[in-house]
């Protein structure tokens, strides 16, 4: 895309990919660079992972990072629509990377077959825009927070289970953390796994479709972003509800004044 001016073939073929972006005035060149020059991490490949990726990498956006150390299970393919039969036994990261090139070759697709830990959260962050909290754990999304926070990353957080979805997006300087609202990770045991509770995947589908239009917001400048504010969603209801969170904590552990 950076040789648009010099390719004609090139250039007719971006026009044509991105035209519903190029008419809109909150988009349009511009914002359509703006998202080709975005670097967006990913973590998790999993349900949440999986719509959000696709539409980032639709939407045109240059560099996607996905880390996530599992392979792909036959239980993954009814909410994780990155991955197909044909992958089973695959990492995850391969095959996430694989469906994502196919849907846009300009994308360019890192990959980080590792699980997220302490040692290696801001090594894996710190070359990207914006951080896409897309994992299945308490433990792993307090260390996704305090990583950018700590690194002054901006980042979608989001839950899912049975027919229930959340999200906030964390902006540094405009509003409370993660820890700010939830604190502590729940003792082991006290809030039931998606495994034991289950999940709808098309739930999935809903919250992992919003972290990606949060991500794009930030990249192009435009609406107001989940800062301040938690989402809440039941499918069951078909209702959503945006809750006012309260201020930075002034006591919170990783971003307080104290």
């Amino acid at each position: 895309m950076a040789d648009l001016d010099k390719d004609q073939t090139l250039a007719n073929s971006w026009r044509e990919r991105y035209a519903r972006h190029l008419t809109m005035e909150e988009i349009g060149a511009e914002g359509q660079q703006k998202l080709f020059h975005a670097k967006i991490c990913m973590i998790g490949a999993g349900g949440l992972g999986s719509p959000a990726a696709l539409y980032l990498a639709a939407a045109g956006v240059g560099t996607i990072g996905i880390a996530d150390a599992d392979r792909v299970e036959l239980s993954n393919l009814q909410r994780q629509i990155l991955h197909t039969a044909a992958d089973l036994g695959k990492q995850k990261v391969s095959s996430a990377q694989e469906t994502l090139q196919a849907l846009n070759p300009e994308t360019a697709v890192r990959t980080y077959p590792v699980y997220v830990e302490e040692k290696n959260i801001q090594e894996i962050i710190q070359d990207y825009d914006f951080v896409i909290d897309a994992a299945d754990n308490f433990p792993t999304k307090f260390l996704i927070n305090d990583a950018c926070v700590r690194a002054e990353k901006p980042f979608v957080h989001a839950g899912v289970i049975r027919f229930q979805g959340q999200l906030m997006t964390y902006v540094p300087g405009k509003g409370p953390c993660y820890r700010c609202i939830f604190k502590n990770p729940p003792p082991q045991g006290a809030v039931p796994s998606a495994k034991q509770a289950g999940i709808l995947g098309a739930v999935c589908g809903v919250i992992g479709s919003l972290q990606a239009m949060e991500a794009v917001k930030y990249v192009l400048g435009a609406g107001e972003l989940l800062t301040g504010k938690l989402l809440t969603y039941d499918a069951l209801q078909a209702q959503f509800h945006v809750i006012k969170l309260p201020g930075q904590a002034a006591d919170c552990a990783v971003c307080g004044k104290r």
